[in-house]
């Protein structure tokens, strides 16, 4: 029997009310004291709790409204100017989306093949479904060709809805190679007429193409010439192959959103929460005018995004200089009147803003650095995942066995280190994203997802050779571990008998690759 223990703290930021939405636990509210909640998952277990730990709530506001959090910094090495975070919530008011003329940009190239395409289909066909009646919309594949659906925007009703899943069932065929500037520029094109909606592109794709730093600066010329009436460039990226960062910086330039997906069970899902919080915009072309009042003021997103109905709009930056007690953010509803939203300022102490915005601070900066090749933005990343112990491209998570006694620390002791005190490190890999792989993109391997990866090997099993390493894989599955846990003895006599021999034929066969170079006498 076990003692399970779960507290928990929130803190919203906001002092609105809060309201429970869910949980994946138990959870009692121990106490309330305005926006600050406690609670307490106390049980006695048989075996500990193996699944996720969730935990959702809303944050009731009757109209837009929102606050700026400001505090010092408290970073010796990654960046001395003060912190802010601003939070607006879309409140529950009915308040008018824009209208949408929407463009799916799907990757059907080879390495999408099975299931990852057909969850897009899916998710896809669902996302049509929920526009209404005023909206467009258009759809295009890509590998090394391109196919649309349309010439031009379609206008949303029922026939042409249904004309689109038939072309969809049809066209969405995995086969050939990856090429994304061509539907980007298409689909920019297309949206070039849509004069009374917002313009939205919503591009998915499991592959990494040579040019992607063209693409990002064609995203940035885009958005200088149309101004306001620039397509908002969502991106997905699906599994482990494409260029995540590449994804993030293009959303991130054209006001969009990212999201990806590293298990197939989970596109169609994911998909549809990035689509709908993309779409729904109360209001565009956020500026907000700190700027006039401090001597610097930098917010980590190239561009402010939108304001959806689907969850709050929350940025991050750093300042210098004192912020005004009031600041305005100002934008356009969807009937193009504007609109000032008053945010308060509050110095706080009691979050700590620069760990809350840490991982979102490492992921923009890198895909930043990525794009300019700056070892400068290198630097501040590996200094901010130093201090706030998040992991990032440029760093490494180790782990120190520390917990042996002294003789065993002497017996396992490796090669070349002194010192019977250190402890033992084991680095951890396949933690990282990396910078996409091309070589797989070209070869159009299939999507590497996380749940279909094999798993890693060590380095003993990798170097022997035959029939040895696969009976030694197969005896490392946890499943044959927990089977040999409830054999009787005279069954493990029987099976520690076979390894025996197994593995007096493995060094046989390592003895006679040695002694005889592999020959047969």
């Amino acid at each position: 029997m076990k003692r399970e223990k779960i507290q928990l703290t929130v803190n919203s930021g906001f002092s609105k009310e809060v309201l429970l939405q869910g949980t994946s636990h138990s959870l009692k509210e121990k106490a309330r004291q305005g926006d600050k909640l406690s609670f307490l998952h106390e049980a006695v277990v048989e075996n500990w709790s193996n699944k996720d730990f969730t935990f959702s709530y809303s944050v009731y506001s009757g109209d837009l409204s929102g606050g700026i959090h400001v505090q010092p910094s408290i970073s010796q090495d990654y960046d001395d100017r003060d912190t802010f975070s601003i939070f607006i919530l879309p409140g529950s008011g009915n308040r008018k989306v824009f209208k949408k003329a929407v463009v799916f940009v799907v990757d059907t190239s080879g390495s999408m093949k099975g299931k990852p395409l057909e969850n897009v289909k899916n998710a896809v066909s669902t996302a049509l479904s929920e526009l209404v009646q005023g909206d467009y919309f258009n759809i295009i594949t890509f590998n090394e060709e391109l196919h649309s659906f349309s010439s031009c925007l379609e206008k949303v009703n029922e026939k042409a809805i249904a004309s689109a899943n038939d072309w969809m069932n049809a066209n969405f065929v995995a086969e050939g190679g990856t090429d994304i500037m061509h539907p980007l520029n298409e689909a920019m094109a297309l949206l070039s007429s849509a004069h009374d909606a917002l313009p939205q592109i919503f591009l998915m794709t499991d592959g990494s193409v040579d040019d992607e730093h063209d693409i990002c600066q064609t995203v940035k010329n885009e958005l200088l010439s149309r101004g306001s009436k620039s397509p908002r460039i969502s991106t997905f990226g699906l599994g482990l192959y494409c260029n995540h960062y590449f994804l993030r910086m293009v959303a991130s330039i054209g006001k969009g959103h990212f999201d990806a997906a590293l298990e197939t069970g989970s596109i169609e899902s994911r998909i549809l929460k990035w689509f709908r919080k993309a779409s729904n915009t109360i209001v565009a072309n956020i500026s907000i005018d700190a700027t006039g009042h401090l001597n610097d003021f930098e917010v980590d997103s190239e561009y402010i995004p939108d304001i959806s109905t689907q969850c709050p709009l929350c940025i991050s930056g750093k300042y210098q200089g004192k912020f005004p007690e009031t600041v305005v953010a100002t934008g356009y509803l969807a009937d193009m009147t504007e609109i000032s939203i008053e945010l308060k300022v509050q110095h706080i102490t009691d979050m700590p803003l620069d760990n809350i915005f840490a991982a979102q601070q490492i992921a923009l900066l890198t895909a930043k650095a990525w794009l300019s090749a700056d070892k400068q933005l290198e630097r501040k990343v590996i200094k901010l995942s130093i201090e706030n112990s998040v992991l990032s491209e440029y760093t490494s998570m180790v782990v120190l066995q520390t917990n042996l006694d002294a003789a065993q620390k002497v017996k396992q002791k490796p090669k070349g280190r002194t010192g019977a005190n250190e402890p033992l490190r084991f680095q951890l890999h396949g933690l990282k994203l990396g910078f996409g792989d091309k070589a797989a993109t070209r070869e159009n391997l299939l999507t590497a997802f996380g749940d279909e990866k094999p798993l890693e090997m060590l380095k003993i099993f990798k170097k022997a050779g035959g029939c040895c390493s696969r009976v030694a894989d197969c005896l490392c599955c946890m499943c044959c571990i927990k089977a040999c846990n409830r054999m009787n003895d005279q069954c493990a006599i029987l099976l520690a008998q076979v390894c025996a021999a197994l593995s007096c034929l493995g060094c046989y066969e390592c003895c006679a690759e040695v002694c005889c170079g592999g020959s047969e006498s």
